[in-house]
């Protein structure tokens, strides 16, 4: 039995002989064992062969679809000093809502009635443009009134001068008539003077020819004296003429002086007015701002500046707001390795976090406890963790997603890819290989027809 000696007992002793030997001499172990293996050999080689589908995984969070659905902070458009509190944490409130009431901290805005004076400033400014337009007005009706007078003048004046120079024609041609009666009476004194000396005629009438000749030149002096100032008076005319051409010219010119003064007042004083409308709106929308409102229906997450008292500037988040009606996503980073295999409207399972699952990734068909969504973006640059951020939708022809999920919580995605077999995958991960490049059904038939 110890193999002491080298005598052996079933060579001297046949143990077929007895039943307990024939049991154990002629029993075939592991039999079932054999077939047991043979089995799975065979199943294993099946299974080889059965369909796979290929898949990117990646982590990522539940977000919202909409920028205008994620959470976000208020803040305040002005420096100011919280003087109340109208909500707390957790509270829902309505899009409008007051949240909080401050006060100013700017002496230029601690005038209670800074509104109310500035209208006033603005009627009063508003009343001197009405008064600087009745002026220019009154100034236009005053040159209208200038232009018209000197019109008239400068008519009369013409008339004035028209009829010197007529005055000065007549004189003229009286002038040429005693000219013509002087030579008259020369030539009848020299006749009347060779007579006498002839002895012809009398001594008184040589007389009478003399000083009907002295009366001729007298008359000549006195018309060439009228026409002189004949010539005169249209000379005084001309200078009439156009003195009050000048007059009422600077009259005129002076008047539109002032009315464009005044109009330029008149600008300038309705700049004024723009100026403290403009400023009376800014103090109106200022002093709407002392109530900080809630932008949209939400609940309240965390008030990021507590108290009452407290000063903060502006642009500063006050409180934390989580909008009510969102649609969620979930956003998910993929490899730049795996960017190209990934499109527009693909389909993709999601395994939210805190949610009882069982994942196969390449039989999605048989998975528990995922949930369908499609690629609604893909980002064009890298993100900061050196992958490229994807964004989820959910897919209206699965299932819907749980309500209880909120924004913020961790996802797992399994982007679907082609149908492969399972020893082509398990080839593929020894070697280390990327998945098939794989393009969705429509981008096949596109490039099929572009070929």
């Amino acid at each position: 039995m110890l193999n002491i000696t080298h005598n052996k007992l079933n060579k001297t002793i046949d143990l077929g002989k007895y039943k307990s030997g024939k049991e154990i001499m002629n029993k075939k172990y592991y039999s079932y064992f054999n077939r047991f293996l043979l089995g799975a050999a065979i199943l294993i080689l099946i299974v080889l062969f059965l369909p796979w589908t290929q898949n990117i995984s990646g982590d990522g969070l539940v977000t919202t679809l909409k920028p205008n659905q994620r959470p976000q902070t208020i803040q305040s458009q002005i420096p100011g000093r919280i003087e109340e509190w109208y909500v707390k944490e957790g509270d829902y409130v309505e899009e409008g809502q007051p949240i909080l009431r401050i006060s100013e901290v700017k002496s230029d805005y601690f005038d209670d009635r800074l509104v109310e004076r500035t209208n006033q400033q603005i009627q009063a400014k508003s009343s001197s443009v009405e008064a600087y337009g009745g002026k220019v007005e009154a100034l236009k009706r005053q040159i209208a009134a200038l232009e018209n007078e000197r019109n008239l003048k400068l008519k009369q004046a013409n008339n004035k001068l028209l009829q010197s120079k007529l005055k000065v024609r007549s004189d003229s041609i009286d002038l040429e008539a005693a000219k013509t009666n002087l030579k008259i009476a020369e030539t009848r004194f020299e006749r009347e003077q060779t007579l006498q000396d002839e002895g012809l005629a009398a001594i008184k009438d040589l007389e009478e020819k003399r000083l009907k000749l002295q009366e001729t030149q007298a008359k000549l002096i006195s018309q060439e004296n009228k026409y002189l100032a004949s010539q005169n008076e249209v000379i005084n005319a001309e200078i009439e003429l156009s003195r009050t051409s000048a007059s009422y010219a600077d009259k005129i010119s002076k008047a539109q002086s002032d009315m464009f003064t005044a109009t330029s007042s008149q600008l300038d004083t309705q700049a004024q007015v723009t100026k403290l409308e403009n400023t009376y709106t800014n103090y109106k929308r200022r002093n709407s701002l002392l109530v900080v409102t809630a932008p949209q229906s939400g609940f309240i997450n965390k008030a990021l500046v507590g108290g009452v008292g407290v000063t903060f500037k502006e642009g500063q988040e006050l409180v934390g707001i989580m909008p009510a009606q969102i649609d969620l996503a979930v956003e998910t980073f993929v490899r730049p390795i795996d960017l190209p295999l990934l499109h527009v409207g693909e389909k993709v399972r999601v395994q939210f976090d805190g949610w009882p699952a069982i994942v196969f990734s390449g039989w999605p068909n048989v998975s528990y406890g995922t949930y369908g969504a499609k690629v609604v973006a893909i980002e064009r640059f890298i993100s900061d963790n050196g992958k490229y951020r994807i964004l989820l939708a959910p897919d209206e022809e699965d299932h819907e997603w749980p309500e209880a999920i909120r924004a913020g919580s961790g996802a797992k995605t399994i982007a679907l890819l082609d149908d492969v077999p399972i020893w082509f995958e398990l080839w593929r991960q020894i070697n280390s290989f990327p998945p098939n490049y794989y393009q969705p059904q429509g981008n096949k038939a596109a490039s099929k027809k572009d070929k």
